[in-house]
């Protein structure tokens, strides 16, 4: 399964997706700081799953529609930075769906997140990504789960690291950074965290007109986590 997560940098990258699904036949393609009322059904052959409605800018998921049926989508409301109460960014910061693999007969689930920004602690954003790591198995316990966005983590990546494995997740950075307008802030924002998924790798894409790089992740559910849910 190929995954791209892209923060578009409230919609300006927005024109640049029809060629990023095609050129990298992704299968599922999850967005932050997208307009939701100036997005498409369908995107190549990917299928709007649903998009944050509650948001100025919000999440959206795409899914291959003749690989995966959309069978629930969760948006997640979570713990509010001061600059969510100042400037109202963001109401829902995650967007998780269980997909059915066609082919496969069996379920897994994808969520497109976004973390407060760095104004808010990391110990906010620490708990906005285990409250919504939670809530990811709430839409089907125990399937595998990936989990990816703009995590607004730069620093300390470590700690988030152990907090994250303490939950039965994994946490995986691409090969390299993906946010490089500020020499002080450049580093990994955008990464992934798993559980049943072995990730082979995550690519950082050239960059567009966003201050985020996309990134592409590529995974497989766990063999042996596949042979339970056959």
């Amino acid at each position: 399964m190929k995954v791209i997560s892209y923060n578009l940098n409230k919609h300006r990258a927005a024109g640049e997706l029809a060629a990023l699904v095609e050129q990298h036949e992704v299968d599922v393609l999850c967005l932050q700081e997208c307009d939701s009322t100036d997005i498409p059904e369908r995107i190549g052959g990917l299928r709007l799953a649903d998009a944050t409605q509650r948001n100025r800018l919000g999440l959206a998921l795409y899914y291959r529609e003749n690989t995966f049926r959309a069978e629930e989508v969760r948006a997640i409301a979570l713990k509010k930075s001061l600059h969510d109460y100042v400037l109202k960014p963001a109401e829902e910061r995650m967007l998780g769906v269980r997909l059915r693999d066609i082919d496969h007969g069996r379920d897994v689930i994808v969520a497109s997140f976004h973390a407060a920004p760095l104004t808010a602690l990391n110990s906010l954003r620490r708990h906005q990504i285990r409250t919504a790591l939670t809530e990811l198995q709430n839409l089907g316990p125990g399937l595998p789960a990936l989990m990816v966005g703009d995590y607004n983590y730069p620093v300390f990546k470590e700690n988030l690291g152990q907090k994250v494995r303490d939950q039965g997740y994994e946490l995986t950075l691409s090969d390299t950074r993906t946010y490089t307008r500020y020499r002080f802030f450049r580093g990994h924002y955008d990464f992934a965290t798993s559980m049943g998924f072995d990730i082979a790798h995550i690519k950082t894409l050239p960059q567009g007109q966003s201050d985020h790089l996309p990134i592409l992740v590529t995974a497989e559910v766990t063999p042996s986590r596949a042979g339970a849910l056959d």
